[in-house]
């Protein structure tokens, strides 16, 4: 393991390296495969606090982060959803992690040299959209600013810290109206739901990081038309 590996991450990699897909699905892939993709779980650390003179004044809350997009509105799948960096894996790329760090340099200006890859959780299959979705988990080694590259397809970027995560106060169960019922989180003025919520929330039980929540409040998706309300 990294020795220059922050202390908070050493848990979640010792047990994310032994993860199964049912510790994250109960759905398993077809037999026919689907269309490969990977998303970037990419975990950072706040901006500490300004020693170079004047009063301390933080950024951000100190401590670990994770990045996360919010889709345009007027996309034609997954509009105006919170998600993590990603998509389908080209022809060139390499690996799981080649197609995360792409996606994520074309979607928010990621340099992939400031991001040290740790691991890949085991391949996800979501039906909705017929992806079969590697989650790569990496650390932000020399965190940098980053941004929507692509307007017509990311609205947002955030660092969303973990602390916000777990707070109790920001998880709900969501509602879908097809009946399937999963976990959220509001942050940042986004509702993440669906797969970005339950990787991070099976994440933050892996990281020993959450919170008791399991009381909090049912909420139903809104819907306007067909599509859910970000």
């Amino acid at each position: 393991m990294n020795a220059e590996l922050p202390d908070w991450l050493r848990p979640l990699l010792e047990r994310v390296t032994q993860a199964r897909s049912e510790d994250f699905t109960r759905l398993p892939a077809p037999a026919e495969g689907g269309r490969p993709s990977a998303v970037l779980i990419l975990l950072g650390a706040g901006d500490p606090p300004d020693q170079a003179g004047g009063p301390a004044v933080p950024v951000r809350p100190a401590g670990p982060d994770v990045l996360i997009l919010q889709r345009a509105a007027d996309l034609r799948n997954h509009a105006g959803q919170p998600a993590f960096p990603g998509g389908a894996v080209d022809p060139g790329d390499a690996d799981p992690a080649a197609t995360a760090l792409r996606e994520a340099a074309e979607e928010v200006g990621l340099d992939p040299a400031s991001v040290e890859v740790l691991a890949q959780l085991p391949p996800l299959w979501i039906p909705v959209s017929g992806f079969l979705v590697t989650p790569v988990l990496a650390w932000w080694r020399e965190p940098h600013p980053v941004a929507p590259m692509q307007p017509v397809e990311v609205a947002r970027v955030e660092r969303v810290p973990v602390a916000e995560l777990v707070e109790p106060a920001n998880r709900v169960w969501v509602r879908h109206p097809s009946g399937w019922v999963g976990p959220a989180f509001r942050v940042r003025s986004m509702l993440v739901w669906g797969f970005t919520a339950g990787v991070l929330s099976v994440l933050l039980d892996l990281a020993g990081w959450a919170l008791p929540w399991e009381d909090a409040p049912a909420v139903e998706l809104p819907i306007a038309g067909d599509r859910p309300v970000p």
